[in-house]
């Protein structure tokens, strides 16, 4: 007897929950052999202001947590990846089409890659901060800090890596994120949201819409809550526009490759210099 198959519809990630759109909208997603896959939520301008609210919200607790915390709940984050590794394989190939070797590898350097940023994050302002030559009975320390609620556009094609190069340094440097998914290969990021919830990541610093770019980007880059912003999945067509509406907040606006970096993690902190005088 044959059974029943059982379409999957999907819900976002938003202040550590799984709401529903709540314009109520979903759309479909097919694979790369044209068949029907499932119907993730189609994310309203509504849930871009509840997440980043909740984003918000969520900054203080994460960004004073200490780094090596950080870097110990990325690292969780990475092991319950690797526990579903053979999940985020399946939801690639059947997307993305390519050999099942392909998708293994994307996974495996997706994991990969949270480790990598994950060893970065007490070791950032060693690098980045410095001790500043002054005339003067004072000490001078100039040290990294976060920008503050990060917007990102994940890379459209490899649907896990680009999205995992894209949050795991905006995070990783203390800031909190609203991101949205790869619009018609979105499965990966919702299973990675699963994986979140079920992390020691505080509810609400990252936050994940599926739907359409061109309908949520312009209002991620006119959101005056959103200090910086990662283009790196946006089509060129409409930079220009982003650009433009992201300078009525000064927002930081970077489009980046996949290879890691420290430097995509300095692109989105704050220099910050402390005065101390020195001690009789």
């Amino acid at each position: 007897m044959s059974r029943i198959d059982v379409k999957k519809t999907y819900k976002l990630f938003i202040a550590g929950q799984f709401p529903r759109s709540e314009s109520g909208r979903s759309y479909e997603i097919k694979g790369a052999n044209g068949k029907f896959i499932a119907n993730p939520a189609l994310a309203s301008r509504k849930d871009l202001r509840d997440s980043v609210t909740a984003a918000k919200l969520a900054l203080p607790g994460w960004s004073a947590a200490t780094a090596f915390n950080r870097g110990q709940i990325l690292y969780r984050i990475a092991e319950i990846m690797e526990g579903r590794s053979e999940q985020f394989a399946a939801e690639i190939l059947a997307l993305e089409g390519g050999t099942s070797k392909d998708a293994k590898a994307q996974v495996a350097q997706a994991i990969d890659l949270w480790v990598w940023y994950a060893g970065w994050c007490d070791k950032i302002s060693t690098i980045a901060g410095a001790t500043n030559p002054i005339a003067g009975p004072y000490y001078n320390f100039t040290i990294p800090e976060e920008l503050g609620v990060v917007g990102i556009i994940a890379e459209q094609k490899e649907s896990l890596l680009g999205l995992v190069a894209a949050i795991a340094p905006v995070i990783a440097a203390g800031n909190s994120a609203v991101v949205i998914a790869s619009e018609k290969r979105p499965l990966p990021a919702i299973t990675l949201s699963e994986a979140l919830a079920t992390s020691d990541l505080p509810a609400g610093v990252l936050n994940i819409l599926t739907g359409k770019v061109s309908e949520l980007a312009p209002w991620m880059a006119s959101h005056m809550e959103i200090d910086g912003l990662d283009i790196s999945g946006v089509d060129s067509k409409i930079e220009a526009e982003l650009r433009v509406a992201g300078a009525e907040n000064l927002k930081r606006i970077h489009r980046f490759n996949k290879s890691p970096s420290p430097q995509r993690m300095l692109a989105f902190m704050e220099s910050k210099t402390v005065w101390h005088p020195i001690g009789v």
